[in-house]
């Protein structure tokens, strides 16, 4: 989801703005992500399945909230201190018919992760789907400025954070389960801003493969989402001049909206990609990507 575009008078989309910490209020941008999936038709691809999602309140995570309920999915949004965000998504979720608890915590603590999960089997009985999802990115110009304080925060929030997860939601997974990690584009091309962000998205990558060697014989599949610039709250958080071009140097010339990413992790939620884990989806505005 990092990333900076080269400024152009022709390719403004939206005014600058810049919000005072991470991981971002939805409520104050300008516009606001498109999240609720108005021309999205559902399958009943998820019907009475359960799942967890980190980061869920706002950004990707409230988009994939919004399909997977109207996918036939009970949710569990796991997040921050972002509880209007996080009450916000879950009214979306039950006016689809679909139950929803919200449960807010640090995800780079290992014991806040295995209560989210054992919050969710109280309250659902059981547990089909882990997208792993938080994260956190600030840009610094040099390594130097990283300090050592950030460099443990982001990996914390966007690598340790999976492994705690998985470790808590396995005990519960049962064959055919499903687990979806969010890395991003710049786990494939890096940044020279987001050196921390862009390695811990590489880890995403490496860890998305090698779980689902891992546990490709208990049949739960992996896969994960590497979106390219997508307009959600890390944006306004991270930048400031930035983001009135943000996005304008794919080919598409705009980033995406969180509805438009969501529906990569339905497919891969589903019984569609059954025959596809440790796979990497690139919903990114046209990059190529190698690796």
């Amino acid at each position: 989801m990092g990333g900076r575009c080269v400024m152009s008078e022709t390719k403004k989309q939206r005014p600058p703005q810049k919000q005072k910490q991470q991981p971002g209020k939805q409520a104050e941008m300008e516009p606001l992500p498109k999240a609720e999936l108005r021309e999205y038709k559902p399958g009943g691809r998820l019907s009475e399945k359960v799942a967890i999602i980190t980061g869920g309140d706002s950004g990707i995570g409230r988009a994939v909230a919004i399909a997977f309920a109207r996918e036939g999915a009970d949710i569990a949004i796991v997040y921050y201190n972002e509880h209007e965000a996080a009450n916000d998504t879950k009214q979306f979720v039950t006016e689809e018919g679909r139950r929803c608890i919200t449960i807010a915590g640090d995800v780079a603590d290992a014991e806040f992760c295995r209560k989210a999960v054992l919050k969710t089997i109280q309250a659902y009985e059981k547990l089909d789907i882990l997208v792993n999802n938080a994260a956190v990115q600030f840009p610094q110009e040099k390594i130097e400025d990283i300090t050592d304080e950030q460099l443990e925060r982001t990996f914390r929030t966007n690598i340790f954070s999976f492994f705690y997860m998985t470790k808590a939601a396995l005990r519960y997974l049962k064959p055919g389960g499903v687990i979806i990690n969010t890395s991003s584009v710049t786990a494939y091309r890096g940044s020279s801003h987001l050196i921390d962000y862009s390695s811990t998205k590489g880890a995403i990558t490496a860890f998305t493969r090698s779980l689902a060697l891992s546990l490709a014989k208990r049949k739960i599949r992996v896969n994960g989402v590497a979106p390219g610039p997508v307009w959600t709250p890390l944006i306004p958080a991270s930048f400031e001049e930035e983001v009135e071009t943000f996005g304008a140097n794919v080919p598409m010339e705009r980033a995406g909206e969180p509805d438009e990413i969501a529906p990569c992790y339905v497919f891969l939620a589903s019984g569609d990609s059954s025959y596809m884990t440790g796979q990497m989806l690139h919903p990114n505005g046209g990059e190529i990507i190698n690796g």
